[in-house]
């Protein structure tokens, strides 16, 4: 039995396939995807995630809202996973053994933060001093 707590760790899924990878080869990689997924949810290692459609709103303080996708290619995120393990480190190793990394995506991994904002602790939307 392992000493260490386990966290959650979203996975976002970025880019596009690359242009140079065959359609068959892709549609096989998902395949192997889904398959390596489904088995990692079996196994406690990862949590339901999903796929993103392509529509999108942004809302912003000024209350406009304008239909999306909003980002380049490279920044298009495509879906979000959730992953089981003890450390950022880990859940790296998780998502590198993903079925599609050779086609054109890539995966950002993030530690899910329990603890609520606030403005007087340093966080993601803390301004650039």
């Amino acid at each position: 039995m392992s000493t260490h707590a386990n966290n959650d760790y979203l996975l976002l899924s970025r880019g596009q396939w690359d242009s140079r990878s065959d359609k068959a080869d892709i549609e096989a990689a998902i395949e192997k995807f889904y398959t390596w997924y489904e088995a990692n949810i079996a196994r406690g290692v990862f949590k339901p995630g999903s796929r993103l459609t392509m529509d999108a709103a942004l809302v912003t303080r000024e209350g406009t809202r304008m239909d999306g996708p909003f980002a380049e290619g490279k920044e298009v995120i495509g879906g979000y996973w959730i992953i089981v393990a003890e450390s950022l480190e880990a859940a790296a190793a998780i998502a590198a053994q993903n079925p599609v990394l050779p086609h054109g995506l890539t995966f950002e991994i993030r530690p899910l933060e329990s603890e609520r904002g606030s403005a007087y602790r340093h966080t993601n939307e803390t301004p650039a001093e």
